[in-house]
């Protein structure tokens, strides 16, 4: 079974409430209602990133993105022309573990009872909109619906691994995979076998980490570990490791992924919490890299973005990996591919402090500071004895001139 990496809607299957709740200053942490109403403001999310400054390198045009989800609902106006519903699909299985027959919702993968694909979609690509400040970071791109997993968690890893071929014949660039398997277990092959041929045809893979380690839970997650798929965590307000998310060294990048404003089936906006919906940021700016450098491997995009997070320590380490996505300075600095991040490029390297001389006695200081006292007062003395002599001398010329001593005077 497959479970979706979101932990704030009471609609799926490991939604669990207490973790990480929407904050409370956030209007939009109420019930979500398909339709709902429309977020007027720009999500903190967004407001992190200078918008005219990224998409004045890139907005993603022409880049598929497939999203193997819950569906993608193109009713809501912000998706209405980002999806490509001619290339989507249902892999929804027809009966559940029960045996009990499941409503798969439209073949071409439009049907979304959840929302949660349509949130995830609307964080890649949802198109600017009247009356809201929420948009996709690549607004430009295209979506490729994919419709595999359910609020029961019916997906399961076979049905990814379809889903995942599909995308691959769909010519997708990028496929964003918001869901893991579950308690953690590697299933068998065949996923992995389809991510590996989604990695040989050059394909970015962006997977949520999972939302299990609140208690600094440390395991692996399929197909988040499979190497060469670009894990992402989630982070805070603060840059910071939201506590819910998973850690570990397998953990490329994190990126924004509490109170996450996105769009919902029918149209407006909901909130939701979890690293579902950091991977769709991540795998924005992917699209975004690809839009601008058609040329690049799926492999140096994944070290460009690594490269260009925002770090506080040199290198990767298990919370938030190579640190929180910078979508501006993924698009600004790359001058050329690199094929894998440098720990310390970008990052000054600290001088040891020079130690003081000891000196026994006098410092050189103070025999020069003593020195300048002593010509300051000699000089001083000098003066004033010169001045003396000159009064001296005056007095001496007055009484001359005046006839000196025992001399008339006229």
């Amino acid at each position: 079974m497959l479970r979706t990496a979101a932990i704030a809607a009471a609609t799926l299957c490991t939604a669990t409430a207490a973790l990480a709740p929407p904050a409370a200053a956030d209007s939009f942490a109420d019930q979500c209602n398909f339709p709902n109403k429309v977020y007027p403001g720009r999500p903190w999310a967004l407001q992190r990133v200078l918008l005219d400054e990224l998409w004045s390198q890139s907005k993603g045009k022409g880049v598929r993105v497939a999203v193997i989800d819950t569906g993608v609902d193109t009713q809501n106006p912000q998706l209405a022309h980002a999806v490509d519903a001619s290339s989507g699909a249902n892999f929804l299985p027809t009966k559940n573990g029960k045996g009990q027959k499941i409503d798969r919702g439209k073949a071409n993968g439009t049907t979304d009872t959840v929302g949660h694909g349509t949130r995830v979609a609307g964080i890649i690509a949802a198109r600017p909109m009247p009356g809201t400040g929420f948009v996709g970071l690549a607004p430009e791109a295209t979506i490729i619906p994919i419709k595999q997993n359910d609020a029961e968690g019916d997906g399961t890893a076979a049905t990814l691994a379809q889903a995942i071929e599909h995308a691959i014949k769909e010519k997708a660039q990028v496929i964003n995979i918001s869901q893991d398997t579950a308690n953690a277990i590697q299933p068998a092959g065949g996923l992995h076998t389809a991510i590996n041929d989604a990695l040989a045809q050059g394909i970015v893979v962006v997977a949520s980490a999972g939302n299990d380690g609140l208690d600094g839970n440390v395991k692996l997650t399929y197909p988040a570990s499979y190497p060469g798929v670009l894990a992402v965590a989630a982070s805070d307000r603060n840059n910071e490791r939201a506590s819910f998310s998973q850690s570990g060294d397998f953990v490329g990048v994190a990126a924004p992924g509490v109170d996450m404003i996105s769009t919902v089936p029918k149209g407006g906006h909901c909130s939701d919490n979890g690293t579902s919906f950091s991977a769709p940021y991540v795998a924005g700016v992917a699209a975004l890299i690809k839009a601008k450098h058609p040329g690049w491997t799926a492999h140096e995009i994944v070290a460009q973005i690594e490269q260009t997070a925002e770090r506080s320590v040199a290198g990767h380490d298990m919370l938030v990996g190579w640190g929180v996505v910078d979508p501006v300075r993924a698009l600004t600095d790359d001058e050329h591919p690199i094929e894998k991040p440098d720990a310390h490029e970008g990052l000054s390297r600290a001088e040891a402090p020079t130690p003081a001389r000891l000196v026994l006695g006098e410092t050189a200081d103070e025999r020069n500071t003593r020195l300048a006292t002593y010509v300051a007062v000699g000089a001083a003395v000098l003066v004033a004895a010169l001045a003396g002599v000159a009064v001296a001398i005056r007095d001496a010329r007055r009484r001359t001139a005046g006839g000196g001593p025992g001399r008339p005077t006229a």
